[in-house]
């Protein structure tokens, strides 16, 4: 299970880091600082502004789309 760190800005210009667990079939797993899971995103691999969370996911939509960003982000380093 690879897991990477990513920094993304909330709605009020402030910094925050996540540790992102890469799941199977495009599933990313978003922990907070304390690695408390707090949410679990499936990114569309054919439409990658497109993406489902979880049900009990503790982030606002906004705030989700930028750590979106930030995973896509860190996939085209990688490959």
């Amino acid at each position: 299970m690879e897991q990477f760190r990513i920094e993304v800005a909330d709605n009020h210009g402030l910094g925050h880091f996540y540790n992102i667990r890469h799941l199977d079939n495009d599933q990313y797993q978003i922990l907070d600082e304390n690695l408390e899971r707090i949410g679990t995103i499936e990114i569309d691999e054919e439409d990658h502004g497109h993406c489902r969370q979880s049900l009990d996911c503790r982030i606002d939509m906004p705030l989700l789309n930028s750590i979106r960003d930030g995973i896509l982000h860190h996939e085209e380093l990688v490959h």
